[in-house]
């Protein structure tokens, strides 16, 4: 009877490990992969970089309950600044989206959801940012975040720095994915 019991609550418990695992928030891309270096396509053009500047398409599913609204951030925690680099930050995206399209960073070419907000990034403006490290630098990780948040509107603008962004997202979160890409030159 001990070991029925034993064998029972084994079974119990992989059994709950298959339905947590299978509805965990995760976040994938047609453009980008897990610890794969970038193209240079999400690579900036300027600073001594030739790439296209073009922010990839990015998706997610399984958003936990009580999700109000979707954030995004690309994040740079190797720049040699003291504080990292933002890439890109986005917010106040719906929360029925599951997906961004390629190009979504681009301010002129508007292709985020009607209310979302580009905030500035480090390079100086509102929009994507892509990775240019230093030359001869190793490869740095660029951490491509969705945010699942408990407001359905953050109060920012596109004048929003990366710090006041998450900030306001590190106050909001109820649950994050994150894709990190590679990129060295």
């Amino acid at each position: 009877m001990k070991r029925v019991a034993i064998l029972s609550a084994s079974i119990l418990a992989t059994l709950s490990f298959s339905v947590s695992a299978a509805s965990a928030f995760t976040v994938s891309s047609s453009d980008i992969s897990q610890d794969k270096p970038l193209t240079e396509t999400q690579v900036f053009q300027g600073f001594g970089c030739s790439g296209s500047n073009i922010s990839p398409q990015l998706a997610w599913k399984n958003p936990p309950a009580g999700t109000k609204s979707f954030a995004v951030t690309v994040y740079d925690p190797d720049a040699p600044s003291g504080s990292g680099w933002w890439h890109w930050t986005v917010v106040n995206i719906p929360a029925e989206t599951r997906t961004i399209p390629a190009g979504a960073g681009d301010a002129a070419k508007p292709k985020l959801p009607a209310g979302a907000v580009q905030g500035r990034n480090d390079f100086g403006y509102a929009g994507f940012g892509g990775a240019c490290p230093p030359a001869g630098a190793k490869a740095h990780r660029y951490q491509f975040t969705v945010w699942a948040l408990s407001a359905d509107k953050l109060p920012i603008d596109m004048n929003a720095s990366g710090a006041l962004v998450g900030f306001m997202l590190n106050s909001n979160v109820i649950a994050k994915t994150q894709l990190t890409a590679t990129y060295g030159r």
